[in-house]
């Protein structure tokens, strides 16, 4: 499974790209307004930066709702680096912006996906990633890691090869359960990312070696 960073701050995308598991970035308006990044220019230079730290894919998101206006913002994205990945929302005019980056083969990520039948939309246009957001689904009493199951069996049914991209990712347990079911992708905060490596056994049995060690040494 691939690891992304869910993210506009450098510092934790360095961060993830130094412990050498990172795959990718994924961000969006919300995440770059956290940061203070605003206007269109420094947006771009922004996604720019992330670019020029990470080796794979990143996210970018278009503001547009309306077909042109969605060509337009995501042809100027993807002219920034070749790691750019348009992200397009799951609306109608959205469908027709995803075939229409399929067809000249630059790679999309299809965004705020809900159901299996967004998710199979999506893969119809030939979009690269689907997105489907686990942790709102949660947040309204529906299980969110059941909707990849269902992705997942519907793309492994057609072999679809639009990825699996489970986003609002908040917690450790959420990257397991996504890796068990199958999905392609996960993309969450550096902490959900950090806390994997966390283990009690792990804190007590090293502070065990170490006082060993010591005892070791001093005899």
């Amino acid at each position: 499974m691939k690891f992304f960073i869910d993210t506009a701050n450098l510092e934790h995308i360095k961060e993830a790209q130094d412990l050498g598991i990172l795959d990718g970035v994924t961000t969006n308006p919300s995440l770059m307004a956290k940061e203070g990044i605003s206007g269109k220019d420094r947006v771009l230079k922004h996604y720019k930066a992330i670019c020029d730290i990470v080796d794979g894919d990143v996210s970018a998101e278009v503001i547009a709702t309306d077909f042109e206006g969605m060509i337009r913002e995501g042809e100027e994205l993807s002219e920034l680096d070749e790691k750019i990945v348009v992200k397009i929302p799951m609306i109608k005019d959205g469908i027709k912006a995803l075939k229409y980056f399929s067809d000249r083969d630059i790679k999309t990520n299809c965004t705020l996906v809900f159901s299996a039948g967004q998710a199979l939309l999506a893969a119809k246009a030939g979009a690269t990633y689907v997105s489907p957001f686990i942790g709102r689904l949660d947040d309204i009493s529906f299980d969110g890691i059941q909707l990849i199951e269902q992705i997942r069996l519907i793309y492994d049914n057609y072999e679809f090869e639009t990825e699996i991209l489970a986003a609002s990712v908040r917690h450790p347990m959420h990257i397991i359960n996504c890796a068990e079911v199958g999905a392609d992708v996960m993309t969450g905060p550096l902490s959900a990312i950090l806390a994997l490596l966390k283990h009690p056994l792990t804190d007590s049995g090293l502070a065990a070696f170490l006082a060993d060690h010591e005892k070791a040494k001093n005899k």
